[in-house]
């Protein structure tokens, strides 16, 4: 089967798991055609993906969410933003049609691609779609969503159902084992992580790992720091402003830029983690039984937490007080040789969930020149 991916190329987690799912499908013998990766015009895809996906990738305008200073998204300016943006999104719609009329895949695959759910609702095609991301999960009916918060809610559940406009199918990578719920298209499947995680050896050395994906967090680790001089730190952030790739402060507290590979083997190794609560990390840090801190940033990371939390994963805190995690430590339950086991398990229920797509009984054909179809709005209709 061929298969053409769909990318969201806001933050890393979804680039992690296109890549991870292309080497599942080339394994079992299936080809990844095309990737097609959306960005917004302030962020740089990381070059680890063009070197790890192996596969001929082109890049088009999509929507991203806007944030403050601090992290929050700012919805007002994120509107207007895109507003104005309306004709380069356009354009990638016939770019995402272009490519599918090339390659002529037999199914789409969307890593959570906004810009999909457009193409699904306006333009005519017969190439069934399916969906992956933890977001899906969002959707099951026994997903637990925090308390109160229901604007953020509404608005989370709204964008992920728009990514999913006509989608057969929508895989739903969970931290737990759930049932499938074919009625609400939902199928729930292991998480999609660096193969890395399976060849990177493992031990418990006595530092705390921690990731601050926004500057103003990094007062919060100096601050608790300073009060804890005692507990060692190494701490991994994206500091433009300079050039050293290891910044040591003091005996205990050690800056390191941003690095993939070396923040993975740090993680391996460390005592527990503090994080953000992005997707991946938890995932990993759930593989390599470290207990983990989660410090959401945004509604769609606390509802992280709540289900990182019932799969055991850790403890959750509004602040990066790291008081918090080593006062749980002692406490912690490991669950890492259930959550390897679920996790293996992931590559032959992805690969059949994909395998198993219902494809058109009748493919259309239509001759090269005829492409890009006319978007069923300007046909007077939308099917």
């Amino acid at each position: 089967m061929k298969f053409l991916f769909l990318v969201q190329g806001e933050g890393r987690g979804h680039l992690t798991q296109a890549i991870s799912m292309r080497q599942m499908l080339h394994e079992a013998g299936h080809t990844v055609v095309q990737i097609l990766v959306g960005t917004a015009t302030e962020r740089q895809i990381p070059d680890f993906f063009c070197e790890q996906i192996q596969t001929p990738v082109q890049y088009f305008r999509s929507p991203n969410l806007i944030v403050d200073a601090d992290g929050k998204v700012n919805f007002v300016n994120t509107f207007w933003y895109h507003i104005r943006r309306a004709g380069q999104y356009k354009q990638s719609l016939r770019q995402i049609d272009d490519a599918i009329a090339e390659h002529r895949p037999d199914v789409v695959v969307n890593f959570y691609e906004v810009l999909a759910g457009l193409y699904s609702l306006f333009y005519r095609s017969s190439v069934p779609v399916v969906c992956v991301g933890h977001q899906y999960l969002f959707l099951h009916s026994d997903f637990i969503f925090p308390s109160r918060r229901w604007f953020d809610r509404l608005l989370l559940l709204l964008v992920t159902r728009f990514t999913a406009i006509r989608a057969q199918k929508l895989l739903a990578l969970s931290f737990r084992p759930m049932a499938h719920q074919p009625h609400r298209r939902v199928f729930v499947t292991p998480p999609l992580l660096r193969q890395e995680i399976k060849i990177t050896p493992t031990s418990f050395q006595d530092y705390l790992l921690v990731y601050v994906n926004y500057p103003h967090l990094v007062a919060q680790v100096e601050a608790w720091h300073a009060q804890n001089p005692a507990v060692t730190l190494h701490c991994f952030y994206d500091n433009k402003n300079s050039q050293q790739q290891e910044q040591q402060i003091d005996t205990t507290l050690t800056f390191h830029q941003l690095n993939g590979e070396k923040f993975l083997k740090m993680m391996a190794n460390c005592r527990a983690l503090v994080t953000t609560a992005g997707f991946e990390s938890v995932g990993e840090a759930l593989y390599f039984d470290k207990p983990t801190l989660m410090v959401p940033a945004h509604f769609e990371q606390l509802c992280n937490v709540v289900d990182a939390k019932m799969a055991g994963a850790g403890i959750g805190a509004a602040t990066f007080d790291l008081s918090v995690l080593t006062n749980y430590l002692p406490h912690h339950q490991s669950v890492g040789d259930s959550f390897r086991h679920w996790y293996n398990s992931g590559s032959g229920l992805i690969v059949s969930q994909l395998e198993n797509v219902s494809l058109p009984k009748h493919k259309r054909s239509w001759p090269k020149k005829d492409w890009p179809i006319r978007p069923s709005w300007q046909l007077g209709e939308v099917s």
